[in-house]
């Protein structure tokens, strides 16, 4: 097969004195997400979809929030280690989509910088990255603002 699929998903709290990070880009608001590492709901729904595409288990089996090296880490530094694992069993980064589910802030003004920032990490182009947001329409937890969510879909191929 040349091609596989995979999907994530992850939601964390939000809470005061915590910064909000999405796509490894700091945005400024009120609240921010709560986690083991910086919390970067997108960063690690996408790393759960490149994982998932080739049947590796989770971020959690990689880098589990019981293992105190992985404490405040840097989102976009695991996505960089998945990425590695993936180009080391010959597969490469096809198109990356997903979806950012928020009441607040106003995500538009961000989604650029963010497909920018997560295309140069992986060494793809902006095009290949895409990132789009919603509400929940006030209902269910994301809906009250007590949490942030995402949701990513990742296809990988190879080249023979």
């Amino acid at each position: 097969m040349n091609i596989r699929i995979g999907n994530g998903y992850d939601i964390h709290r939000l809470v005061a004195d915590h910064p909000l990070i999405l796509g490894g880009v700091k945005i400024e608001h009120s609240l921010g997400l709560l986690g083991h590492s910086d919390a970067d709901v997108l960063t690690h729904a996408i790393v759960d979809a490149l994982l998932g595409a080739l049947s590796l288990g989770d971020i959690g089996l990689y880098f589990p929030p019981s293992d105190p090296q992985w404490q405040g880490a840097n989102s976009l530094m695991l996505l960089e280690q998945v990425h590695q694992m993936i180009k080391n069993r010959g597969w490469q980064i096809g198109n990356i989509d997903s979806v950012i589910v928020a009441e607040r802030p106003k995500l538009k003004p961000h989604i650029q910088t963010i497909r920018d920032r997560l295309a140069q990490l992986l060494g793809l182009s902006p095009e290949q990255i895409g990132v789009k947001a919603t509400t929940n329409e006030g209902l269910g937890p994301t809906g009250r603002e007590e949490g942030i969510s995402a949701y990513a879909v990742a296809l990988l191929h190879r080249n023979f």
